[in-house]
């Protein structure tokens, strides 16, 4: 691309027309003592410095490899196997452009849509797309979905739902005619019908559930969807996609949208990202889906080919028209998943479900057995559950940071009335010397 720098004659033209006689005077704004900042930096560093200068700060960083970590809360350490890596790492794909022109981009589409194709099969639900930024955006997007299709106003999400997606929700909804509005959980952290049925209105356009939620409780959705249905509202369903390996899927549920994050699918932790949001609906909202979808068709010799497909013209233009601005995604997020499911098929997506329910069922009996500790979620989990502690969760936090241990989060911080209350993790990758060695410790701290 040229560039065409100003010259004297255009700068003093443009400011003619602006009406200020110099550049000066359009910071007459900003006040003069942070016009020109003094930027204290330090001498500048030779490579081999710097390199050892960030090997340092890296050494700083608390990793799963060298403490033993039962924090979850949306974030979640599962193996991976290497092939995962193996595969993405491929040039073609590690560094594939943007697939607008399918006949330089048949691998990358095709991976896009065995993603689709694996995630339609893992939910239960007919039309995936091709990923979104992190399961947060993934929620926002579908509640656009559902106020554009019921052309109502109003959404339901329960207090149980990722706190930071419910942010991320109404950071979405600023500006347009959406209103968000919570229901509150029970004191066993399930749903609370009666709130519910209090709010549920024939205003409302959705109603966003989680399960399992927030807090590792798996959800009853029975009733919850036969009211949802019977108002004529959209049945949105978050939850852990290995978990609907062993639970019932959101097809299963007759969701209307599934959604949420796609980490736990090869992706790694990685200080919170890249990672892979998930979108999956039915064919009824098929038109209503936002980002890109890979389909397959046949060119004109025959042949098995894959093109983007069903984005609106108004999607990269006319964006004022359009369903949703997302117009990218995480690809190489959704080539992990995509070999990650793969690679275990649906036997092996079952077996680590059960493990992650084995191991979850066994430390929160574990705990509950000691002096000090209260388990709160008494009924069906996955992965998760909440314990309560008489001591403050950040005493006991740094206690076991000093045992090499990383804890539970601390729910005070998101919801005020959970004090001293954390939610702890057990995975599969968790043996049981090192869940009995937690609760040792645990029980020493407590006391």
């Amino acid at each position: 691309m040229e560039n065409f720098p100003l010259t004297s004659e255009d700068q003093h033209q443009m400011l003619a027309e602006i009406g200020v006689q110099h550049f000066g005077e359009m910071l007459k704004c900003i006040p003069e003592k942070l016009r020109n900042p003094k930027i204290n930096l330090p001498e500048a560093l030779s490579e081999l410095d710097a390199q050892k200068w960030f090997c340092e700060l890296a050494g700083q960083n608390i990793t799963l490899k060298q403490n033993l970590s039962f924090l979850g809360s949306g974030c979640y350490e599962h193996f991976i196997p290497s092939i995962v890596r193996h595969v993405v790492s491929r040039s073609e794909f590690y560094t594939a452009y943007t697939p607008y022109q399918p006949e330089a981009s048949q691998g990358s589409l095709q991976m896009l849509f065995e993603y689709q194709s694996l995630m339609c099969e893992l939910t239960g639900l007919e039309v995936s797309n091709g990923s979104h930024y992190d399961g947060a955006t993934a929620l926002a997007e579908s509640l656009m979905m559902a106020l554009n299709h019921t052309r109502r106003n109003n959404i339901l999400i329960a207090s149980s739902v990722h706190p930071e997606y419910r942010l991320v929700a109404r950071t979405y909804l600023q500006g347009t005619h959406g209103v968000l509005e919570e229901v509150s959980f029970s004191p066993d952290f399930a749903f609370d019908l009666n709130d519910f049925k209090k709010k549920l209105s024939p205003e409302i356009a959705a109603v966003v559930i989680q399960s399992p939620n927030f807090f590792g409780l798996v959800e009853d959705l029975t009733e919850i969807e036969k009211l949802v249905h019977a108002n004529g509202s959209l049945l949105i369903m978050m939850g852990h996609p290995l978990s609907f390996g062993f639970f019932k899927s959101p097809g299963e549920w007759h969701a209307d949208i599934a959604c949420g994050e796609g980490q736990p699918l090869g992706i790694v932790p990685g200080f919170g990202g890249p990672w892979l949001g998930y979108l999956v609906t039915t064919k009824a909202l098929m038109r209503r889906i936002p980002g890109r979808l890979v389909g397959m068709t046949k060119d004109h010799e025959g042949r098995r080919a894959f093109c983007l497909t069903l984005q609106a013209r108004e999607q990269h233009i006319r964006r004022e028209k359009a369903p949703s601005n997302i117009c990218s995604n995480q690809a190489l997020c959704a080539m992990m998943a995509c070999v990650y499911l793969a690679t275990l098929g649906e036997s092996g997506v079952k077996q680590i479900a059960e493990l992650n329910l084995e191991n979850a069922n066994y430390l929160r009996d574990s705990l509950g057995a000691v002096p000090g500790i209260e388990v709160l979620t008494k009924g069906t989990i996955f992965n998760e559950f909440v314990v309560k502690f008489s001591k403050p969760i950040q005493k006991i936090n740094g206690e076991l940071r000093k045992r090499g241990m990383i804890g539970g989060l601390d729910l005070e911080r998101f919801y005020p009335t959970l004090k001293n209350q954390t939610v702890f993790c057990a995975t599969e990758t968790k043996s049981k010397a090192e869940m009995d060695r937690f609760v040792s410790e645990l029980k020493r701290i407590s006391q």
